[in-house]
C-alpha cells in the first residue's frame, strides 16, 4: 500500500468548483486587493476571536512585515528556537536583526526556562513559534517579555485554530503570522500569508506596509514594498476557510490514534507531552523514535512517505556560520534532530491506512 504525505490531488479533485469562483473574478477584473482579499480577512479574524487580519504574500512575509512595523531592525537581536523551519530565522534576518537561539523541551518548542539567559542590552524581541501546531508556553514568555520590556510576535505558521487555555494563538503577541501553503490545515494553491493584531493602529500600518506605503493610488504615506495576498489566493482560502474546523478535528482524531497505538512501545518510541491546556492541531505529526535511519528507509519501502522535520537544526546550518554557534551549543534540540519522524497525519488518510502505519511501524520495532 501506499500512504501518500501530500493530499491536495484528494482535496482538490473536483476542480471545476474553484474555477468557476475564479472565472468571476477575472470576469470582473478584480485582480489586485480584490473584494475576496477583504472577505478572507474578515473570515479569518473572526474565527480566530480577533479584530484584524491582513492577507500578505506569505507567511514569511507574515512575520518579517511584523518585526519591520514594529522597528526591529539593524543591530537588534530577536530570540526564537534553533528547531523550527527557516523562515523563522530568516525573516529575523531579513529585517537587519540578529537571530537569537535557544535550545527546546520535550514538546520541540523554545524552553521557557532558557530564554533570559539570552537577553543582552541589544534584545528587542521574542519569536516564540508554535510548531507542529501545538502552542508554545506564551503566558510564561509574555512575562518575560513584561519584565524585560520585549516585543513578542508569534510564529504560527503551523498553528492555525491552535489554542492554549481557551485562547486562540496569534492572541498574545503584537502580531502573529500565519502561512496558507498548501500543506497547511487551511490551505490555497500557492504562498500566502495572514498577519493578526489586536491593535487598530499596527493594523492600519500594516494595510499600508503590504502595499508599497500607499494611503490612495497617488499619495505614499512611507516607504515599502509589494506582498499582497494575491486575490486568486483569496478565493481559494475564503472556500476553504468553511472546513478548517472540520479538517482540523480530523488530524487531531488521526494523531490519537497514532498516540494510543504506540503507548505500549515507549522503550522504542517517544511520544511528546499532550497538555489537556493546549489544542495541538497537527500541522506534522512529530514522534521520537529508536533506530530513526533504519525505520525512515522501512517505512519508505513499504510505500509510506515520511519525512523529516528537520534533520539539521538552524545554528548548525551554514547560514548561520556568521552566528557563531557550534555542535553542542542546544543538545536537546540536536538530540531531537537525530531522532524525530514525521509521520502522515492529514485529512484524508483512510482508516486502513492508517491502519497500515501504524502496522509497519510495530513491525518494524516488534520484530527487533
Amino acid at each position: 500500500m501506499n500512504v501518500s504525505y501530500s493530499y491536495l490531488d484528494r482535496q482538490f479533485s473536483d476542480v471545476e468548483t474553484y474555477l468557476d469562483d475564479i472565472r468571476k473574478v477575472v470576469e470582473k477584473g478584480d485582480f489586485t486587493l480584490g473584494s475576496a482579499v477583504g472577505i478572507f480577512e474578515e473570515k479569518f479574524a473572526a474565527m480566530l476571536g480577533l479584530p484584524y487580519a491582513v492577507g500578505v504574500g506569505t507567511g514569511t512575509d507574515a512575520l518579517m512585515l511584523s518585526l519591520k512595523i514594529l522597528g526591529i531592525g539593524y543591530g537588534d537581536e530577536v530570540i526564537t528556537t534553533a528547531n523550527t523551519f527557516v523562515a523563522t530565522a530568516g525573516a529575523i534576518a531579513m529585517t537587519g536583526a540578529r537571530p537569537i537561539f535557544v535550545d527546546n523541551n520535550d514538546e520541540y518548542l523554545m524552553d521557557v526556562n532558557r530564554i533570559e539567559a539570552a537577553i543582552t542590552p541589544q534584545t528587542r524581541a521574542i519569536m516564540p513559534v508554535h510548531l507542529t501546531g501545538c502552542p508554545a508556553d506564551m503566558s510564561e514568555i509574555m512575562q518575560i517579555a513584561e519584565r524585560h520590556g520585549l516585543i513578542v510576535v508569534e510564529d504560527a505558521a503551523q498553528a492555525i485554530l491552535a489554542g492554549l487555555d481557551g485562547k486562540s494563538v496569534g492572541s498574545w503577541g503584537a502580531t502573529a503570522g500565519f502561512s496558507l501553503h498548501p500543506l497547511k490545515n487551511l490551505n490555497i494553491w500557492g504562498d500566502g500569508g495572514v498577519i493578526v493584531t489586536r491593535s487598530k493602529e499596527l493594523y492600519d500600518k500594516l494595510r499600508l506596509f503590504r502595499n508599497h506605503g500607499m494611503d490612495t493610488r497617488d499619495e505614499i504615506t512611507f516607504w515599502s514594498h509589494n506582498c499582497r495576498l494575491d486575490t486568486i489566493q483569496a478565493v481559494i482560502a475564503n472556500r476553504l476557510i468553511n472546513d478548517v474546523h472540520q479538517i482540523t478535528e480530523q488530524r487531531i482524531k488521526n494523531a490519537k490514534r497514532y498516540d494510543d497505538a504506540f503507548s505500549d512501545l515507549s522503550d522504542y518510541i517517544i511520544v511528546p507531552p499532550r497538555n489537556p491546556q493546549k489544542k495541538q492541531v497537527y500541522h506534522t505529526y512529530v514522534i521520537r523514535v529508536h533506530d530513526r535511519d533504519k525505520l525512515l528507509e522501512h517505512l519508505l519501502k513499504q510505500g509510506i512517505r515520511v519525512k523529516i522535520h528537520y534533520p539539521i537544526p538552524l545554528h548548525l546550518q551554514k547560514a548561520a556560520e556568521g552566528l557563531g554557534y557550534k555542535n553542542g551549543d542546544f543538545p536537546v534540540c540536536e538530540d531531537h534532530c537525530r531522532s524525530i519522524i514525521t509521520l502522515p497525519v492529514h485529512q484524508h488518510l483512510t482508516e486502513d491506512e492508517i491502519n497500515y502505519v501504524i502496522e509497519q511501524v510495530r513491525a518494524f520495532y516488534t520484530r527487533q
